[in-house]
């Protein structure tokens, strides 16, 4: 059951985060993108397009360096998801991709058990 929540959480916390990007608020989006990753890193797919919304982000919000680390991190998070994620780890460029970190408190119920 906790898996089948966490999958909604992702769904929404993508969604917020579209809206945000949409409508150029840029910190707000990144935060529920990272949110997404949190949620989503465990599943290749999930990770995957959490990484992609997170390029498009930089894109848009003109972050050169945003922007080339998630390239890579697109193509790790295909590779490795399934082999090793960070728990925790919100997906951005300010963090090191090998680094695990706590679980934010607000979703910290979707990893219980």
């Amino acid at each position: 059951m906790t898996q089948q929540l966490r999958k909604q959480a992702f769904k929404e916390q993508l969604t917020l985060g579209k809206v945000a990007l949409k409508n150029k608020r840029f910190k707000v989006s990144f935060y529920h993108f990272e949110n997404a990753h949190i949620l989503g890193q465990k599943h290749w797919y999930r990770h995957t397009i959490s990484h992609y919304w997170m390029l498009l982000h930089g894109i848009q919000s003109k972050n050169i360096k945003e922007t080339l680390g998630q390239f890579t991190r697109i193509l790790a998070s295909i590779i490795f998801t399934n082999i090793w994620v960070p728990k925790g780890n919100t997906g951005g460029v300010n963090i090191s991709p090998i680094k695990s970190i706590p679980i934010r408190k607000e979703l910290q119920k979707y990893f219980l058990n």
